[in-house]
């Protein structure tokens, strides 16, 4: 029987491309590889009968070409808060289970990673705003991450610009900023100043839950 989910969160991501990610645009990572990470503070959430609001979760990722070229690595980053049914559940999620084929980005994460750590269960201190593009991610003794506006060179000015995918399978619309990462686990980070994501993320086995 499929199992009934629902994941509702504000997220934050940063990966190594330049500010305009030609991979939103199906062109190749901007320096030739992926490295980054997602970061999801759930506002409502439900897999079966357990609940999954409130909690958060880190997804980390390299891959040495594209993403579609496979052979990457992924690690899942667990709220530490999350009783056993819950860290199954988000696990389960976030591993592209209990999903029609490529219709989240999880699932695509998963099935192009030849190398799937295990997942881990730490702190997780989240800060994400999405209007006003900034975030702070911190989980102690593993990584520090944090996201602003993209800031005009010419005027000082913040910039805002926004990419709308109406046929995607991460988002509908995502606001752009700029991020750095600092991680130390398995998938290790060093970005400063590339691509930063802030946007809503509505997810259920059927892909992305369009709201009329």
């Amino acid at each position: 029987m499929d199992v009934d989910w629902y994941v509702e969160a504000v997220a934050f991501s940063n990966c190594n491309c330049d500010y305009a990610c030609p991979c939103q645009f199906e062109l190749r990572p901007s320096h030739g590889h992926c490295r980054g990470l997602e970061i999801g503070r759930i506002a409502q959430g439900h897999f079966r009968e357990t609940r999954l609001d409130g909690l958060c979760f880190v997804v980390t990722y390299a891959w040495p070409g594209a993403i579609f070229e496979g052979n990457g690595e992924m690690q899942v980053i667990i709220d530490e808060r999350a009783d056993p049914e819950q860290r199954a559940a988000l696990v389960t999620v976030l591993h592209g289970g209990e999903t029609e084929a490529a219709k989240t980005h999880w699932w695509v994460f998963h099935a192009m990673s030849s190398t799937v750590h295990e997942p881990i269960f730490k702190p997780i201190d989240c800060e994400i705003d999405i209007e006003r593009r900034r975030a702070r991610v911190t989980i102690p003794g593993v990584l520090d991450s944090s996201g602003r506006p993209i800031v005009s060179p010419a005027t000082g000015d913040e910039h805002r610009v926004r990419i709308d995918i109406p046929e995607g399978i991460e988002f509908a619309i995502a606001e752009i900023g700029s991020a750095s990462t600092k991680a130390t686990g398995v998938v290790q980070l060093d970005l400063n100043d590339s691509y930063g994501q802030f946007n809503m993320l509505r997810h259920s086995r059927h892909g992305i839950v369009r709201h009329a």
